[in-house]
C-alpha cells in the first residue's frame, strides 16, 4: 500500500522535477556560505600554492652554487705538492723562471746552423719535464719525500746545466763562424 502512494507520488510529480545542473563552481560557494556560519573546514579542494616549494628550491640552488666554487675538491698537483713541501713551490719558481729565461735565449739563437742542435734540446727538455711531472706524483702518492725532493732538484739542474751547455755550443758555432768567415778573402 505504501509502494502504490509513493508511485502515485511521483507520477503526479513527473514533469516538476528540477533537472538543471548547478552553476560552475556551485559547490565551492556552497561549502564557503556553510563553513562561515558554521565555522567547520571545508572539504572542496583548493588549488596547491606552487611559489613556496619553488622559492625553497631556489634557496638551495642559490646555496649550493655559492657554496661549490669554494670547495676544492681537485687541486692542481702543483698546489697539493706546496701544500706537502711550501719551499718545493719557491725552488720550482725559482728554477722553472730561470729555465724559461735561457730557453728564450736559445730561441733567439736559432739559425740554420743551430736548428737541429735546438731541436733536439728542446726534445730532452720534454722529457726532463715529463720525468719532473713523475715525480711530483711519486711525491703526492706518499714515495720518499727527501729523496723525490732531491731528484726533483736534480732535474731542475740537469735541465739548466744542458741548456747552459746547449748555449756555449752555439757560442763556439757561432765563433767558428765568424772566423771562418775572416779568413776568406775577395
Amino acid at each position: 500500500m505504501e509502494k502504490d502512494k509513493l508511485e502515485d507520488l511521483f507520477k503526479t510529480l513527473q514533469d516538476r522535477f528540477d533537472t538543471e545542473e548547478p552553476a560552475l563552481g556551485h559547490q565551492e560557494r556552497f561549502l564557503a556560505k556553510l563553513n562561515q556560519s558554521n565555522g567547520t573546514v571545508s572539504t572542496a579542494k583548493t588549488k596547491f600554492n606552487w611559489w613556496k616549494p619553488l622559492s625553497i628550491a631556489a634557496s638551495l640552488a642559490l646555496m649550493v652554487a655559492l657554496v661549490y666554487p669554494r670547495l676544492d675538491l681537485n687541486k692542481s698537483i702543483e698546489e697539493q705538492v706546496a701544500e706537502i713541501s711550501p719551499e718545493v713551490a719557491n725552488t720550482q719558481f725559482y728554477f722553472a723562471s730561470l729555465i724559461e729565461q735561457q730557453v728564450k735565449e736559445l730561441e733567439a739563437e736559432e739559425t740554420p746552423e743551430t736548428r737541429k742542435i735546438i731541436s733536439d734540446t728542446m726534445d730532452q727538455l720534454k722529457k726532463l719535464e715529463q720525468d719532473y711531472k713523475m715525480l711530483e706524483n711519486e711525491l703526492l702518492n706518499g714515495g720518499n719525500s727527501k729523496l723525490i725532493l732531491s731528484a726533483m732538484i736534480t732535474n731542475f739542474q740537469t735541465r739548466i746545466d744542458l741548456l747552459n751547455d746547449v748555449l756555449n755550443q752555439i757560442e763556439t758555432i757561432k765563433n767558428l763562424k765568424n772566423y771562418d768567415d775572416a779568413n776568406y778573402t775577395i
